[in-house]
């Protein structure tokens, strides 16, 4: 017999999104709200959770905030509704990564996954012969998901700083939002949740000798990037990681002349092992390993940087006019004002230095992924400073030494910011960070749709478990005065013979 899921058509969404509402009320208990409201420092409700980033991790977060009954929440995105996160801007692969039967911000709710939302629009046959999930389709279903289950949503609006404040209601933070036209407000959250992306403790990195470079001739592969503009060009990109090559595809299908891959390694890294790492024992449990083997796994893993699926690779090789450069470091790079005249006028270009002599080229791309460097964000100028990292907390064996690593923050085990110095910023306790940046500490959270149905439960605990801490006083004494009684014992009245 068809089911009605098989038998589903292009404008099914609708009806599973009535469908994924009604299995969430059916598995609602307990349903009553416990979280007792707070009075801000202007006299107005203040919020239990800010989140800032509404990209799948926001998302999937304020979900879990609403499915544990915390509801008086919101997020706030700089980006337009439906630009949210990297899928319409500087992700650049056709599909995702990373295997379509991965689910993540559905937390386990069958008819919230993507599965179900591509058969509801395509059909199950499609969805059988579908290979890895579309970008665009992707970015349409986190809206759906956002529209069906109800998470608050403030778009066109960036947080540019947070403090603490203190009112007749208790500890807050005061979070200042500033709008597209430029008005500043300030909103009142007992917690903030950072869920702001990849470069939400630094910034997007380049060598220094690329960045000091005119902008017309060089790019983060995080960076808008005029493709067209590069046809008929040489382009060198810096990185043979999946970021980077998705950057030297969109140059070659733009018709560059040439584009050249540099990695520094003897061979690109083939070996995914975010694949090895995608198990509940790793995933639920790394958090909780003492700092010697956290700090041992996530190193050799990311060490080893994430490598890319076979169709990234097809994507740039099926070009003849694409080279990697193996064991080819670039070690410095200066401008020419002598670049190849072509059928156009002159015009500048660029010579790396690389082990194998000079290489000159048009545009150069930098796929170096980030730099964790708090102070490097303004909304965090109250506390960047004071911020413990790991390599404040631990100092690994000499063969474990990372530079790199050892500036990621040091979290608790709710993923809130840790004081360096205790007692010159205790607020920071209330700030939850759920990024690339909480990586070391916990592993795949914030940043991958593998880990989200661990890491978000994981991260909505800790949450509660602080509002319902502070709250205990206000519990103790709704407890004392709860009088709801369950049974009447005045005896029944006969009922006439």
């Amino acid at each position: 017999m068809t089911s009605a899921r098989d038998a589903a058509l292009p404008d099914a969404t609708e009806a599973l999104a009535r469908w994924a509402r009604s299995d969430l009320a059916r598995i609602a208990h307990p349903a009553r709200p416990w979280v007792p409201p707070r009075t801000g420092p202007d006299g107005e409700p203040a919020l239990d959770v800010l989140v800032v980033g509404a990209g799948q991790s926001g998302l999937a977060t304020g979900f879990g905030l609403l499915r544990a009954r915390v509801d008086n929440i919101l997020l706030v995105d700089r980006a337009e509704r439906g630009m949210e996160g990297p899928w319409r801007t500087f992700a650049r692969m056709p599909t995702l990564r990373s295997p379509k039967d991965y689910t993540g911000p559905d937390l386990d709710i069958p008819s919230l996954t993507y599965q179900s939302w591509h058969e509801a629009r395509y059909g199950a046959a499609h969805w059988q012969a579908l290979d890895r999930i579309p970008r665009g389709d992707w970015a349409d279903y986190l809206l759906w998901l956002r529209d069906t289950v109800g998470v608050p949503v403030l778009n066109g609006v960036a947080v540019t700083g947070i403090v603490p404040a203190r009112g007749p209601g208790g500890e807050f933070l005061a979070v200042t939002l500033r709008d597209g036209a430029g008005v500043e407000t300030v909103r009142y959250a007992r917690r903030v949740v950072l869920a702001t992306g990849q470069d939400s403790m630094g910034r997007w990195v380049m060598p220094d000798f690329i960045d000091r470079l005119p902008e017309h001739l060089r790019a983060h592969s995080a960076d808008p990037i005029d493709f067209a503009a590069l046809r008929g060009r040489t382009v060198a990109v810096l990185g043979a990681g999946a970021s980077a090559l998705d950057n030297a595809a969109m140059a070659l299908e733009a018709g560059a002349a040439s584009v050249h891959v540099f990695c520094r390694r003897p061979e690109p890294q083939l070996v995914q092992p975010y694949l090895w790492l995608t198990f509940r024992g790793f995933l639920q449990h790394l958090s909780e390993l003492d700092d010697p083997w956290r700090w041992r796994l996530m190193r050799y893993i990311l060490s080893l940087r994430e490598g890319f699926p076979q169709p990234t690779w097809d994507r740039c090789a099926r070009h003849a006019n694409f080279t990697l450069h193996t064991g080819a470091p670039w070690l410095d790079a200066r401008a020419a004002g002598d670049g190849p005249k072509g059928d156009s006028p002159k015009r500048d270009s660029l010579v790396i230095e690389t082990p194998q002599g000079p290489f000159r080229a048009d545009f150069a791309i930098c796929g170096t992924g980030i730099d964790v460097d708090p102070t490097l964000r303004p909304e965090l100028a109250a506390c960047a400073s004071n911020i413990a990292s790991w390599g404040d907390r631990y100092a690994p064996p000499e063969g474990e030494r990372d530079d790199r690593l050892a500036r990621f923050p040091y979290l608790g085990p709710d993923y809130a910011l840790q004081e360096r110095v205790a007692g010159e910023t205790p607020w920071i306790g209330r700030l939850h960070l759920f990024s690339i940046a909480s990586t070391v500490s916990f592993g795949p959270s914030g940043s991958s749709i593998n880990a989200m149905t661990t890491a978000v439960p994981k991260l909505v605990t800790g949450l509660t478990g602080a509002l319902f801490r502070e709250d205990l006083e206000t519990h103790w004494a709704s407890l004392q005065a709860w009088d709801v009684r369950q049974t009447d014992l005045r005896l029944p009245v006969p009922s006439p013979a």
